[in-house]
């Protein structure tokens, strides 16, 4: 131990905790994998230890931290198994102690060329020639779940990420990702009660009905929503001896009609570094008109009346923004069992933003979407191993002394970002032990094999995937209008 610290020029009993935590993650690490594990953890130090971006999986076998082959690398990735189960339980056990905000997040892996690729679907893109609004390509989708600091720094905690189908709902999933962690967190941390931020495209009224409204896990939803909805108070009480049913909604509340507001129910003044002076505003008690399209039943109960599901509407009113434009006004909706903190909620959602930042250091520096695998299930052991590459890079934070460039401005172990962790992580590396076994040597393989392979059939992608249950199905011919960012 004594000669890391003296290599990274840091010391003391927090370090050295670091330290073990970080070797006990690796350790952790190499048991979740269940096949292939040798190579798979070598693979994973390789990505962490390449200098620069990686290329293609060949350029692995360059770096001394993987000591096979290339084709080791290939046959790891297409035989190679890991336990998902252990894997997110190992995740949640070295979640950071932060606030318990978690951002989750739809982010695309292209694959226009992959023709005989199953399981694609169409996804949203950036748009080389500057349209804002992207461009769809075939590829994989990936539903990342990740929780997010307090402090505007670029680093966030990866604890799950499932890929969604394109028969699958993203919401749906979304729910199902939620309740598993809430649940895993109830293990690791009883009593707690997670906040979960969902971007404009997820239904946060499904999430609330799913998540939220769960006595066993309890967790609070905050998702934006457009700033045309309409929403209804609570009827009041029916007169005795009045004819007719109840009255299922009262007064009606117009998030673009200021003359159907209320007094708020809960209102904060704040000034902030990064926003100036902030105005929140909050309506307690509001729920949405059920629609007949929302599937709220089970198939067995179809025709079931969709209940009523209240929440709390809250505005937030930005003077500035953090970047050049127009200062914007929020709608959101949130929900949850604990009392309503309006200062929290206005901060956590703009901090879910943190993640966006996580999707593209993965696929600049941490190769995410360049391996070229022709099988999703290999894309999904190759996603896996980047979520545990990254995970090691936040647990070195504080072994790693920063290496700059002249002209990069220094940063302290409070501000060094991924970059600057992974650039450092290279000279940690020799330093840690490693569970994976050496190489064999054996034989030479049995080389090409004499008759050719049954060409792949093309697999077209598919365009069924939405996030919110309670639109229609897209048509293929009009992918445009995908619902994926």
């Amino acid at each position: 131990m004594a000669v890391i610290v003296g290599h990274t020029g840091l010391g003391g009993e927090e370090t050295r905790g670091d330290h073990h935590r970080l070797v006990g993650f690796r350790q952790g690490w190499y048991q979740c994998l269940t096949r292939w594990a040798d190579t798979l953890f070598e693979v994973t130090d390789a990505v962490l230890t390449t200098p620069g971006s990686l290329a293609s999986l060949p350029y692995l076998t360059l770096e001394p931290a993987l000591r096979r082959g290339w084709g080791s690398v290939y046959a790891s990735l297409s035989k190679g198994r890991v336990d998902v189960t252990a894997v997110r339980d190992l995740l949640i056990g070295a979640l950071p102690e932060w606030w318990l905000v978690f951002a989750v997040d739809v982010t695309a892996w292209p694959r226009a060329e992959a023709r005989c690729s199953p399981r694609r679907g169409m996804c949203r893109v950036p748009d080389p020639g500057g349209d804002p609004r992207g461009r769809m390509v075939p590829g994989w989708a990936y539903q990342w779940v990740c929780q997010v600091s307090a402090t505007p720094d670029s680093w966030t905690a990866p604890v799950d990420v499932v890929r969604v189908d394109p028969e699958d709902n993203a919401t749906e999933v979304a729910c199902a990702q939620m309740n598993g962690l809430v649940r895993g967190l109830a293990r690791h941390r009883p009593g707690v009660v997670p906040v979960f931020c969902l971007d404009a495209g997820y239904c946060p009224i499904t999430a609330t009905a799913r998540v939220a409204s769960d006595p066993h896990a309890p967790a609070r939803i905050i998702g934006r929503i457009r700033r045309d909805r309409v929403f209804y108070c609570d009827p009041p009480a029916k007169t005795p001896g009045s004819g007719g049913r109840p009255k299922l909604h009262g007064d009606r509340f117009a998030c673009a009609d200021p003359t159907t507001w209320p007094e708020p129910t809960h209102e904060v003044h704040t000034v902030d570094d990064t926003y100036g002076p902030v105005h929140v505003q909050a309506w307690a008690g509001l729920h949405p008109k059920p629609s007949k399209r929302r599937r709220w039943a089970a198939k067995n109960t179809k025709g079931l009346a969709a209940p009523i599901i209240r929440g709390t509407i809250v505005r937030v009113s930005l003077t500035r923004a953090p970047e050049a434009g127009t200062p914007q006004t929020l709608w959101l909706w949130t929900a949850g069992p604990d009392p309503i903190n309006l200062d929290l909620i206005w901060r956590a959602y703009l901090r879910r933003f943190a993640i966006e930042h996580t999707n593209r250091f993965i696929k600049q520096h941490l190769a995410w979407t360049t391996p070229a695998v022709r099988h999703p299930s290999q894309a999904d052991l190759w996603t896996w191993i980047v979520a545990a590459a990254h995970t090691q890079l936040r647990l070195a934070r504080t072994l790693i002394a920063d290496q700059r460039l002249p002209w990069e401005r220094p940063l302290t172990t409070a501000t060094l970002t991924p970059f600057r962790v992974r650039r450092g992580f290279r000279s940690l590396h020799p330093h840690l032990t490693t569970p994976a076994k050496p190489p064999k040597p054996s034989r030479p393989g049995p080389g090409r094999p004499q008759r050719q392979p049954q060409p792949a059939t093309n697999q077209p992608p598919q365009d069924d995937h939405q996030k919110t249950p309670n639109r229609p199905a897209l048509n293929p011919q009009r992918a445009s209008r995908a619902l994926f960012p």
